[in-house]
């Protein structure tokens, strides 16, 4: 793996965390910057949650799913966060596990949701840059 894919998805970890924190209040940050070790979570202060981050062009699905089901520890949801160039975070996850995902991040920053055309477009503006 290339320095500049190194740092694009160190960059994409970042950027997901930042995402998590402001709508759902967390603390949530990059894990490899801690310990590293194969098998953890991209993101660590998701409590419950195994998140993998995926900050590809061409982002496979089930295998991004099957890697965060199968490095995940006992008692927690598998969910990945992707985005490509341009474009907004996208999260996947098992339709099963959605409900209790939901219950586990909690109500959320209702604040960040757009009420009007005018909040829509700037909201829309700035999920892309």
């Amino acid at each position: 793996m290339s320095r500049m894919s190194r740092n694009k998805g160190k960059r994409g970890e970042r950027e997901a965390a930042a995402e998590l924190n402001r709508i759902f209040g967390l603390e949530a940050r990059r894990s490899q910057q801690y310990c590293g070790e194969a098998g953890d979570a991209d993101l660590m202060g998701v409590d419950g949650i195994h998140v993998e981050v995926k900050r590809v062009e061409r982002f496979h699905m089930h295998p991004a799913l099957e890697q965060a089901d199968n490095d995940r520890k006992a008692g927690e949801i598998p969910l990945v966060l992707t985005r490509q160039n341009g474009k907004s975070w996208v999260a996947c996850c098992y339709l099963n596990d959605l409900p209790e995902i939901m219950d586990r991040l909690g109500p959320g920053d209702e604040s960040s949701e757009p009420t009007d055309d005018s909040q829509l477009q700037d909201h829309v503006q700035k999920s892309q840059s």
